[in-house]
């Protein structure tokens, strides 16, 4: 059985420690989310469900601090950023609050021939599980969360072992928001446990944000049994610079997209491609800024901060270049710039996740793109150009789930988060994330 524990990347300090779960445990939380959804996910009313993902919002804000200082304690996220990830979390409930009823609406479907009528109902399918991850505690179990329980289906949750408070906080606010016993339940189920839930009949589909090795390896579970997947996995984003009157702008977009969550954030700008005739001073200007950005906070553990010092010690062994802020000590590792980095080194294909950025040298903009697709990602990505035509036109090459054009820090509610490529497939939030798991069931009417 696998403890849930809270170590402080910052201090090394251990903090609370959470027991795993038993088989026992597990099997009490099937049955519990699955009477839940007989008795309530179908029996309830969207405006029922909308009222309590509005209470839920609340309870986010009320209890910001105390959620907040549980993630910095967890995974070094800086405190700012913490409180900022609990109010967006709310702005997701709220999201789905205010339109699950026009999402989850009757469609018409206009006949072709014949008489009578024919629409879609969208209605829950029943039990999902949703595996998170430690680099945003809150926010990722909002994007999961909100849309489901919106539409009646009941959640598993199964967090990052190193966020048990987290977990904690979080189901209780949605019993205190009034959700009824088995709606939403945490489980600290360890890995081997998590094949046997997948294999419960009573459970319709999983929904992962992680690692691509964990994403294939749910996938590979979940596709002997039958059941849906959606997986949000890791991301290279490249970031094109093709044109800009305003590179000190650019730039600033540039460190922000790298150091955002101490460079731990999968839609985060990692591979950064500038034309050639720009390439020497926004890569001086973006190497002073980025160094001088070093993050005050550490990696979410000490053993992320050794893998990301492996990949880079690899990197520079195989040619490339590194211009650094310090070095590394513990769970922090310092800003850092990789130039000359070729196809034929181990860094070219790998996702770095920390503030450590690639730059590469475009001839055109034809090139930039082709450096931009030459990677077995694709989640997100930026293109920065004053040529508006350029930049759509380079948006629709982008080989990517979403595309952001002249800026970052762009997520928002109603906009759909979600990749291509092995960044994995299905999509969160807007409309697009509550039609995930629902059964859009035609019923056909003879006239």
């Amino acid at each position: 059985m696998t403890d849930f524990a809270v170590l402080n990347p910052a201090t090394g300090v251990l903090g609370q420690t959470y027991p795993g779960a038993t088989d026992a445990d597990i099997a009490a939380a099937l049955d519990a989310a699955s009477a839940a959804y007989r008795t309530w996910g179908r029996v309830s009313t969207v405006a029922d469900r909308a009222a309590g993902l509005r209470r839920v919002a609340e309870l986010h804000r009320e209890r910001s601090a105390e959620l907040a200082t549980a993630m910095v304690e967890e995974m070094g996220k800086p405190l700012a950023d913490a409180e900022g990830e609990v109010d967006f979390s709310a702005s997701i409930f709220e999201y789905y609050a205010d339109n699950a009823e026009q999402f989850l609406a009757d469609e018409e479907i206009p006949l072709g021939e014949g008489e009578g009528t024919a629409m879609i109902r969208k209605s829950p399918v029943g039990v999902l599980l949703g595996i998170m991850p430690w680099n945003f505690p809150a926010y990722q179990v909002a994007r999961f969360a909100a849309p489901n329980l919106a539409t009646g289906n009941t959640v598993l949750l199964k967090h990052a072992p190193q966020c048990p408070r987290s977990a904690e906080l979080l189901q209780q606010i949605f019993v205190d928001a009034g959700f009824p016993e088995g709606a939403y339940v945490n489980v600290y189920a360890a890995v081997d446990q998590i094949e046997g839930i997948i294999a419960d009949p009573r459970v319709q589909g999983v929904s992962l944000t992680g690692s691509e090795r964990a994403g294939a390896a749910v996938a590979e579970i979940a596709g002997r049994h039958l059941k849906k997947v959606v997986l949000e996995l890791g991301g290279s984003d490249p970031f094109l610079v093709l044109g800009s009157k305003d590179l000190d702008a650019v730039v600033e977009a540039a460190v922000f997209a790298r150091t955002d969550n101490t460079g731990q954030v999968c839609n985060a700008g990692k591979r950064f491609v500038i034309v050639d005739d720009l390439y020497d001073e926004f890569v001086g200007k973006f190497t002073d800024a980025l160094l001088a950005a070093n993050p005050a906070t550490p990696l979410s553990s000490e053993t992320a901060a050794k893998n990301l010092a492996s990949q880079v010690d690899a990197a520079v062994a195989g040619g490339a270049t590194i211009t650094r802020a310090g070095e590394p000590t513990g769970a922090f590792y310092p800003s850092a710039v990789l130039s000359g980095v070729t196809p034929e080194n181990p860094a070219y294909y790998q996702e770095l996740f920390g503030p450590v950025a690639m730059v590469f040298r475009a001839a055109d903009e034809d090139d930039a793109v082709r450096i931009a697709n030459d990677t077995p990602y694709g989640l997100g990505s930026y293109v920065f150009s004053d040529d508006a035509e350029q930049a759509q036109r380079v948006a629709d090459q982008i080989e990517a789930g979403m595309v952001y054009v002249n800026g970052v820090g762009l997520d928002a509610a109603e906009l759909p988060f979600g990749g291509v490529k092995r960044s994995g497939f299905g999509r969160e939030l807007g409309r697009f994330g509550i039609e995930e798991f629902v059964n859009k069931k035609l019923i056909r009417t003879a006239g």
